[in-house]
């Protein structure tokens, strides 16, 4: 995680730099035509940033143990383009995010909402640790039980000795 960040102010620094560049090479004209249109989001660090943190909200569906700014799978760089497609349109985050859940489902979300169809998504943890306990406890207590057995009397022992030596009619 520290090295995306690292990477993320690197690229953030360079576009800054060439952004500077451009502006003391622009005419004046040039630079009052910019003022008045969408500047791209690579270099526009507040849109940049805000791009990274949806970013961090959407679960990559190849890797599933990663967001969509972690991943490098093909997929999470398609819904990575598109994220920053919607945010150069002006989108707000509530808006990307439910264009994103419309379309792939609430397992995109890092943090689905608490409904009826992820309730196991929520809960399955936890109802998976309560069965284990339980099941840790009624083992252990049989063993207990079983060894708390009254031991062997002498017949049973002798009966059972015969029966280990191959005797017929042990009774």
């Amino acid at each position: 995680m520290r090295l995306h960040a690292h990477a993320a102010a690197l690229l953030l620094a360079a576009a800054l730099f060439a952004q500077a560049e451009a502006g003391a090479q622009a005419p004046p004209s040039a630079a009052a035509a910019a003022g008045t249109t969408a500047v791209p989001t690579l270099n526009d660090p507040v849109a940049a940033k805000r791009e990274h943190e949806i970013a961090l909200k959407l679960r990559c569906l190849v890797c599933q143990n990663q967001s969509i700014a972690e991943s490098n799978a093909s997929l999470a760089v398609d819904l990575r383009n598109q994220v920053r497609e919607q945010v150069a349109a002006g989108k707000s985050d509530a808006e990307i995010i439910d264009f994103m859940t419309s379309r792939y489902g609430d397992f995109v979300l890092y943090r689905p909402p608490l409904k009826g169809t992820t309730m196991l998504l929520w809960f399955g943890p936890f109802a998976l640790l309560v069965i284990g306990a339980l099941v840790a406890w009624r083992v252990v207590r049989a063993r207990k039980a079983q060894a708390a057995a009254a031991p062997l009397t002498e017949s049973e022992r002798a009966r059972a000795a015969r029966l280990l030596q191959g005797e017929e009619g042990a009774e």
